[in-house]
């Protein structure tokens, strides 16, 4: 009995011994993880390891204690959380002796030391026994770097768990790490020991006398020079290297007086980053600096910084000199100092002062503009800064502008006080008497108003930037002020098309300064525009037809831009929809365009109104029944029907109406917009006009139950309206909503209404929540479609409502959207519906603007084009294989549609394997499958380049074949040109004139460049 239990425990030391001896002596890799895997189950000990080691840790070869040690440090590496304490200390111990071994056995001996950093519970003093060791007894740049890398890891680790114990060494653990890292190479390590180092300073370890040292050690890396090899595996970029060093540089003031030198050294250089590196380097200083470590270099580092951006050609080199400047200056701002100290700040500021002041007097000369740069960006860094360049600058900028009388010049100056201005903002100032700007709003006021007035449309629309800025500013601007800014905003609204950007600006100007001086605006502007308008309705037979009508868009824009604040929007949108009705009794000649051109001023007042939450719902409780009230009564049948009425059915008449509804919408609250909803759908519904203005209709509105087509084409506002809810919002009578729609999307007589809606279907099934009526809707759907498809009427419309339901489903990744995307693909192969069907791949893969919209609150996932890519292009590319010739161009449609809206970083991964089909398609003589193709193949041969090496031939050859069309002009040259020859004689000078230029274009026809 005795002797079976001996070799029942002697069978896993056995079993032990052997694995041992495969690592050491057979040099197989596999035994040491199975050694560690026993340890963790519990079937070994780390003791029953070192002693089935035994003798191979005594071993007189190396290359043996090596493997032996090897073992055992990989075992500690997976098992170092099981150990004993008593069992830590031994084996420190033993690893500290190793250290002194062959070299051979160090790197093992390290990795040792590595696993037995991590353990957490070790001993109070070991830490700081073994970095004693390891300073004393390893030249760590001697050895490979994977093993100082180790080392690096063995420090960190200790800094981490044991920080206190290292900081008893006092300054010579900083010591002893300069010496492990002097001369490191690798960027892997130096990634590491930067972040050490920085560690050392901002964990406030003792750096003792070796300051100097520490920062020779790191800053003889900088700038750094790195550049990553090609493929490299490890990722390291050099702006890692470029941060993790700036980070050490600059996070102590003590490196101040070794590192500023440098700088000043390495901007005052040729070469370019080093120059960057150097700058954005100081800027970092500045942070941590104060007045003390900066005033013995202050003028070195302006002299440097003005040379750079006086002289330099780089605009990145000017933008951090800039930058590096507004620091220096926040730097010496916020230092504090005794009573009796030198102001810094004030005679830094005095010398950047009388080195730029004077070249703001030469606004020709090309140093005015880097010297207006570096007082602002200066100007900028503090209050003190602020008030002492200001108080300097702006009365000399104000003389210079009156001074110099020709337009180019005074928009040079009145520049540069915009950039002044542009500063002042920043800072607060309790006593609107301190504020520097006092003193001299009188004077800027009247020069904005001088260059307002200026023929130079130039000098005008930096009068309206400055104009602007000087309404943002508290009190700059008086009652008498805002009266002539608003004047002139008018005058610059209507300004002809040459004068485009300054109109704009002004637009941009108004809606800025209206939601600052909302009863300036509702007072001086707003009764001009509606008297531009009034006058529009009274005199337009009467005066030039074109010019009004431009006059009346022109107005129509300033309404919409100066909508910006609710008090300003309770007089505009009443103003738009007045004049609205107008149009709609005849009183105004009116076509489609004006009516589309005042929907858009009403749509751009509604997205200015969805910021505030009480605005939005008077836009909407106001605008959607006034446009619903219009568009009903136009679609009630009358034995002659006016002009506008027919005018207001029209498709881009209706479109415009839908998007203004569908912008009311979106940002209503579920609250307010559950309230619209049992008011708007009961209208379409059981035609219940009551909530609507001017609701005395002749008859019924009707639009599902045999209604006339111009209610039907009403079901457009009905989608925008329902499509915009919010998900959560209840929809009244919705299985009947849904029938009527599915019904009325099959309807052949009215494409518009048809279309209108199988999209507004569409839009509430993407919405709906999963379920079975979600399961019956489809059916439905389904049922509906495959009736319609069949020859007949109805197809094209049956087809729409497929692709539109497919859409709805593929945005939420419903089931079913697999389904309907093969039914889709089916129809490719269809003579008739072919083409169209390739067409819808492109609305498959869009953003829609009207309906099925993340801003009308539908259901659509982030990924939808890559899965709808990866689930279905092997689809196309088989069917495509399988097709007849003569439908081929189909699939190929559809491919290209497909691949042109992927995202490009998930298309160039996939686009070799479809590189034939692609190439194929450029020989389709579709032009969009063309272009769409040629979409895809642009970034594949920037990316690419060695994949489309392959095809050169084959590229080459059909790209030139596109790049040339048939002539089809060219024939007729010689017969026109004869033909013209004739009105060069002709009695009307202006017949004349323009046959000479006609005869002129057709003679340069067919000739280089022409």
């Amino acid at each position: 009995m005795a002797a079976a239990a001996a070799l029942e425990a002697a069978a896993p030391t056995g079993a032990l011994w052997g694995l041992v001896q495969d690592f050491v002596m057979g040099q197989q890799e596999g035994p040491a993880g199975q050694v560690a895997a026993d340890v963790k189950s519990g079937s070994y000990t780390v003791l029953q390891v070192v002693e089935a080691l035994g003798s191979s840790l005594d071993n007189p070869e190396p290359r043996t204690r090596a493997r032996g040690i090897q073992l055992l440090s990989q075992v500690l590496l997976q098992c170092h959380p099981l150990l004993l304490e008593k069992e830590v200390v031994h084996l420190i111990l033993f690893y500290e002796n190793r250290l002194k071994d062959h070299h051979l056995v160090i790197p093992s001996v390290l990795q040792g030391l590595r696993a037995l950093s991590l353990y957490v519970s070790l001993p109070s003093g070991l830490a700081v026994s073994v970095l004693k060791a390891i300073f004393q007894e390893v030249h760590v740049q001697s050895l490979p770097q994977v093993d100082r890398h180790t080392v690096y890891n063995i420090i960190t680790n200790f800094m981490q768990t044991r920080e206190e114990e290292l900081k008893g060494l006092g300054a010579d653990f900083t010591f002893g790490f300069i010496q492990v890292m002097d001369g490191e190479k690798d960027p892997r390590n130096l990634l590491v020991a930067f972040r050490i180092v920085h560690d050392l300073i901002s964990r406030d370890y003792s750096l003792g006398p070796f300051v100097e040292e520490l920062f020779e050690v790191t800053s003889c890396y900088f700038p750094i020079d790195f550049t990553p090899p090609p493929n490299d595996p490890h990722g390291i970029q050099r702006e890692d290297l470029i941060l993790s060093l700036r980070a050490v540089l600059a996070s102590t003031p003590r490196f101040a007086e070794f590192l500023l030198p440098l700088l000043i050294e390495k901007v005052d250089s040729e070469i370019l980053s080093a120059k960057l590196d150097s700058l954005q380097t100081l800027n970092a200083c500045c942070a941590v600096y104060g007045q003390k470590e900066l005033k013995d270099f202050l003028p070195s580092l302006w002299a440097s910084i003005r040379r750079e951006v006086f002289q330099t050609a780089s605009e990145r080199v000017e933008a951090e000199g800039l930058a590096a400047l507004h620091s220096l200056t926040a730097c010496l701002s916020r230092s504090v100092l005794r009573a009796d100290a030198e102001d810094l700040l004030d005679s830094f500021l005095s010398n950047i002062l009388q080195d730029c002041r004077h070249h703001l007097c030469e606004p020709d000369m090309k140093l005015v503009w880097p010297s207006a740069k570096l007082l602002q960006a200066a100007a900028g860094a503090s209050t003190r800064a602020c008030d002492h360049i200001t108080s300097n600058v702006l009365p000399l900028l104000l003389e210079q502008f009156h001074k110099h009388s020709q337009s180019n010049q005074r928009r040079t100056i009145l520049e540069m006080i915009l950039g002044f201005l542009k500063v002042q903002p920043k800072w607060s100032y309790e006593d609107k008497d301190e504020r520097p700007l006092s003193s001299f709003k009188d004077q800027l006021c009247s020069l904005v108003f001088m260059a307002l007035t200026d023929p130079s449309s130039q000098l005008q629309l930096v009068g309206i930037r400055t104009l602007t800025v000087l309404g943002t500013q508290p009190d700059l601007l008086s009652s008498v002020d805002l009266e002539l800014a608003v004047g002139h905003l008018y005058r610059l609204s209507f300004l002809e098309q040459d004068s485009q950007s300054c109109r704009v600006a002004a637009l941009e100007a108004s809606g800025t300064l209206a939601t600052l001086f909302p009863g300036a605006f509702s007072s001086h502007l707003v009764p001009k525009l509606a008297e531009e308008l009034h006058k529009e309705e009274s005199n337009l037979v009467r005066e030039d037809w074109y010019t009004k009508c431009s006059r009346h868009l022109l107005c129509l824009q300033a309404l919409s831009a100066v909508s910006t604040h609710p008090s300003i929007v309770k007089e505009t949108l009443p103003l738009l929809l007045q004049h609205l009705w107008q149009l709609n009794k005849g009183n105004v000649v009116a076509g489609a365009s004006e009516v589309i051109a005042i929907c858009q001023s009403l749509n751009q007042m509604a997205e200015k109104c969805q910021q505030d939450p009480d605005c939005c719902w008077y836009f909407h409780d106001t605008a959607v029944p006034c446009l619903l009230a219009l568009a009903v009564q136009a679609s009630i049948p009358e034995q002659e029907p006016s002009f506008i009425r027919k005018v207001l059915l029209e498709d881009g008449v209706l479109t415009a109406m839908a998007s203004v509804i569908g912008t009311a919408t979106t940002h209503l609250s579920p609250e307010l917009a559950a309230q619209s909803v049992t008011r708007i759908v009961p209208l379409f519904l059981d035609g219940n006009t009551s909530f609507l203005p001017e609701n005395s209709f002749s008859s019924r509105f009707q639009p599902f139950q045999d209604g006339s087509l111009g209610q039907r084409r009403l079901v457009a506002l009905l989608m925008a309206f329902v499509c915009s809810l919010p998900r959560n919002v209840e929809i009244p009578q919705l299985n009947r909503l849904m029938r009527e729609l599915l019904s009325l999307s099959c309807c052949y007589s009215c494409p518009f209404s048809a279309t209108a809606a199988a999209k507004c279907f569409a839009g509430l099934l993407n919405k709906h929540p999963a379920g079975q009526q979600l399961d019956e809707f489809l059916q439905l759907a389904m049922d509906t479609v495959e009736a319609s498809l069949s020859p007949g009427p109805s197809r094209s419309q049956a087809f729409t409502l497929l692709l539109w339901v497919t859409k709805a489903l593929v945005l939420r990744y419903h089931p079913l959207s697999s389904c309907l995307t093969n039914r889709l693909m089916g129809l490719l192969s269809d003579p008739e519906l072919g083409p169209t069907a390739a067409d819808g791949f492109s609305l498959l893969m869009s953003d829609c603007t009207d309906v099925l919209t993340r801003a009308g609150h539908a259901e659509v996932r982030i990924m939808f084009r890559q899965r709808f890519f990866t689930d279905n292009v092997p689809a196309l590319v088989q069917g495509f294989h399988a097709a007849p010739q003569d439908v081929k161009p189909n699939y190929l449609k559809g491919l290209s549609h497909v691949l042109n809206r992927l995202p490009k970083p998930v298309l160039l991964p996939e686009l070799p394997t479809l590189l034939s089909l692609l190439l194929e398609a450029l020989s389709c003589p579709d032009s969009v499958v063309q272009l769409s193709t040629l979409s895809c193949l642009q970034p594949l041969l920037l990316e690419a380049p060695q994949v489309m090496s392959l095809h050169i031939d084959t590229l080459v050859t059909k790209f030139l074949n596109l790049s040339s069309s048939p002539s089809m002009l060219l024939p007729y040259k010689p017969q026109v040109i004869r033909a013209l020859a004739r009105p060069l004689d002709d009695k009307k000078r202006l017949v004349r004139k323009e046959a000479v230029s006609a005869r002129g274009e057709w003679f340069l026809l067919g000739s280089p460049g022409s």
